[in-house]
């Protein structure tokens, strides 16, 4: 449980050094940079826009020659690939591939260019075919659609709306002499048709075929329309070998694959670095970098930097209103929940940091709500598997969600064991339904299915411990701000309050009646707990206004605060969660068991049997498990950080890596 202690790093080195310096504090990634010193006649910052510019479209072109890869020339991958993080290289490696950049620049140029060729060409197949649906009417037309007629003769190619014969079109051009007709296409809806006469009928030709509805053909060749149907499949089988030789070679390209990652990550890395350069501070000889490190880290970047750079390295503890970043460090059982602080908020200034606590209690109540043996060890397996064989290789965050639910299932099969529950009543149900007889696994404490009103309890105990946990942190966190006024007013007396409250109240036989109780304490502890409840009810009643110099305002802030009794009394009853998610785990696990026996008929009959058990099982732990995490990362934040922590710290970002495929290591 702790929030590490930073420093404050001044480092004035020489700018020939500047490049490398950089690279080996990006590699390192322990420092965050602030570069807090500003502009003068001395010092002055660089200007990285033309340079940050062309990295950022390097970086875009290669992501899009890798979507394009990923599109046109997939890999097979299987699910559990991208458990294996990124791939490391060392810093030689790194500073070689500077040598061939340009070379792979071209390759993600032309893989790009390619994808416009194939979406030209595509976009040209489907003109060709549009066109050809548009020629296929007209294919038995022996001229071209363009045909205007001879000298003494005009051409008409269109159609008429509607199916038209031959006898129906002369009838009713009839009064027109020496004219010629041919039905090219005939369907329902149109008719094209080919109409030559002589010019000088032109005029009343033209008249009837309008009263008839007659349109022209769109389409204009110079060729007749089967001429042009061969030269458009000519076309389209030319088109189509283009594009096989432009997929062929990107078919080929695709072995640079690996180094098309790089060059997108190298391009990442170099970006970041100038994105930092142009906020150094430099001279015409120097440049300064000012930042925060961890404590624990100075030694070593010390060294690092003054082994291999001619530089200055200076360290000064942070000052007191100094807004300093933050960062957690704590052992392989707390550490998983270290993310689940921080999407709250991390420690706020003289804050501690509640990971400890918050894993012991959250790992207690998912074990209470999802309490199944069976799918607690379903859990360890799972998580331990993938810990055991992609744990070196995977990705921190990752690796910490693993290593929470492995922990969670260590939990839940502990629950699962002391409730006798074991994918619920399938013992049961299995040697009833096969076997002919019951046989039972009896639970180590008691099976909450059965006694409901001892689980809602048990459950509200346990939520009382942890808010007194709440509070006793809320006590340390005064101890170390050295506030003890604090701890009397804001931790004490409501420890009288809560406490006293509850003895007093296990003295009511209708109080106890109601839980299901059966002891009952004696009187004298019953009449302290009202005594000491009493005290605290005065004592918050007077001190929670102390802000105030009114003491009119003092006393009504002092009722205000004894108020938030209630919100105490509902935070307990939000542990009722563990009850209902605790029952809705077994109730659906007993259902599921009875659906399946249902089916059990004959020796065959443990296939179907088998089938639902495992996908209705299936199905189960993964709805279930979802509302256990949602619903003991509520209980943290809402009830068990409402007494104690406020957060607000600023996460600490070093200058580092932020890659997406390889990682470079310094060493």
């Amino acid at each position: 449980m702790a929030v590490l202690q930073m420093q404050r790093i001044t480092i004035c080195a020489l700018k020939r050094d500047r490049k490398q310096l950089l690279e080996y504090l990006q590699r390192r990634g322990v420092i965050e940079i602030t570069n807090e010193i500003s502009e003068d006649e001395v010092f002055h910052k660089m200007d990285v826009n033309v340079a940050v510019s062309l990295l950022e479209k390097g970086k875009r072109n290669a992501e899009e020659a890798i979507r394009i890869l990923n599109e046109m020339v997939p890999v097979k991958k299987s699910m559990l690939d991208g458990l294996n993080g990124r791939s490391v290289v060392s810093k030689k490696e790194y500073d070689e591939f500077a040598e061939k950049s340009e070379k792979v620049s071209r390759i993600v140029s032309r893989i790009v260019q390619i994808e416009k060729q194939l979406a030209e060409s595509k976009a040209e197949l489907i003109r060709m075919s549009m066109q050809s649906e548009m020629l296929l009417p007209w294919v038995n037309l022996d001229v071209p659609l363009n045909f205007k007629g001879t000298k003494k003769t005009i051409a008409y190619i269109g159609s008429i709306p509607g199916e038209w014969s031959l006898e129906q079109i002369y009838a009713e051009i009839s009064e027109i002499e020496k004219v010629t007709i041919d039905i090219i296409f005939s369907s329902k809806t149109n008719t094209n048709v080919f109409i030559l006469c002589e010019k000088t009928e032109s005029e009343r030709a033209i008249e009837k075929l309008r009263e008839m509805g007659f349109a022209y053909q769109t389409l204009q060749t110079a060729k007749a329309p089967k001429e042009m149907e061969a030269d458009l499949k000519l076309e389209e089988k030319e088109v189509n070998l283009d594009i096989e030789a432009l997929l062929e070679e990107l078919t080929e390209l695709s072995s640079h694959r690996s180094e098309i990652e790089f060059f997108q990550d190298y391009a990442t890395m170099r970006l970041h670095k100038y994105e930092v350069l142009g906020q150094l501070p430099q001279s015409k000889s120097i440049f300064v970098i000012t930042g925060y490190l961890p404590n624990e880290d100075c030694e070593s970047i010390e060294t690092g930097i003054l082994e291999k750079f001619e530089a200055f390295v200076e360290f000064e503890s942070p000052s007191e209103n100094e807004e300093v970043p933050v960062k957690l460090k704590n052992n392989k059982f707390v550490e998983p929940l270290e993310g689940t602080i921080e999407s709250f908020s991390l420690p706020g200034k003289g804050e501690i940091d509640p990971t400890t606590v918050t894993a012991i209690f959250y790992y207690v109540l998912f074990g209470l709500m999802l309490s199944d043996a069976v799918y607690g060890l379903v859990m360890v397996a799972g998580c331990g598997f993938v810990l055991l064989k992609f744990g070196k290789k995977m990705e921190d965050g990752i690796k910490k969600a693993m290593k929470m639910f492995f922990f969670c299932g260590i939990s839940t099969t502990f629950w699962g064991v002391m409730f006798g529950s074991y994918l619920g009543d399938i013992v049961d149900t299995f040697s009833t339904t096969f076997l002919g007889k019951t046989t039972s696994i009896a639970p180590v404490w008691f099976f909450p299915v059965k006694e409901p009103m001892r689980m809602l309890v048990f459950s509200m105990l346990l939520g009382i411990i942890h808010l007194i946990a709440g509070l006793t942190m809320k006590l340390y966190q005064n101890l170390k701000q050295k506030d003890y006024s604090g701890i009397v007013y804001d931790v004490i007396f409501w420890y009288f309050l809560l406490l006293g409250s509850i003895f007093a109240l296990m003295g009511v036989p209708t109080f106890t009646n109601t839980l299901g109780v059966t002891f009952v304490l004696p009187e004298v502890v019953t009449k302290t707990g009202g005594i000491l409840a009493l005290i605290g009810a005065v004592g918050i009643v007077l001190t929670n206004g102390r802000e105030s110099k009114n003491p009119f305002k003092r006393f009504l802030k002092g009722l205000y605060a004894l108020y938030g009794i209630t919100g105490y009394l509902s935070d307990i009853l939000s542990y009722s969660r563990l009850l209902a998610l605790g029952l809705a785990t077994g109730v659906i696990c007993t259902v599921i068991n009875k659906m399946a026996s249902m089916t059990a008929t004959g020796i065959l009959g443990i296939i179907p049997f088998l089938i639902i058990v495992i996908f209705g099982h299936t199905l189960n732990i993964a709805i279930n498990a979802l509302g256990a995490y949602v619903h003991t990362t509520r209980l943290q934040y809402v009830e068990f950080f409402g007494k104690f922590y406020n957060g607000g710290g600023r996460s600490f970002r070093p200058f580092d890596v932020k890659t997406k495929y390889y990682k470079i290591k310094e060493n």
